[in-house]
């Protein structure tokens, strides 16, 4: 059987790696969230809900981003689609120096 991205699979599911970290330029990156999802849309579904989490958190200015990501359907579908040719995908939140950073990569 051939993935969307011409890989053959030989019965193992392919998981995607989703991290949410937490970073300033002078201090630790803190881990936030770690999740396996089953397939694209699923880490669709979980990216989602981190940027709203983070947006709830973040000033008015700093969550305008994150509010305009999570109804961009455009967006969603790039994120799907390089998802399932078996690129990463990163999306990039901040709020003064710090930064919450969101990636979803293909892996086994």
């Amino acid at each position: 059987m051939l993935t969307a991205a011409g890989t053959e699979r030989r019965g193992l599911a392919t998981v995607y790696g989703c991290g949410a970290y937490a970073f300033t330029p002078r201090g630790p990156t803190w881990p936030l969230d770690l999740y396996g999802a089953g397939s694209p849309r699923l880490a669709l579904r979980w990216m989602r809900g981190r940027a709203q989490d983070i947006a709830d958190q973040l000033d008015p200015a700093g969550a305008t981003p994150a509010h305009h990501w999570l109804t961009d359907q455009r967006e969603h579908e790039w994120f799907l689609t390089r998802l399932r040719v078996g690129a990463a995908y990163i999306l990039t939140l901040f709020e003064d120096a710090t930064r919450y950073v969101l990636m979803v990569k293909p892996g086994r």
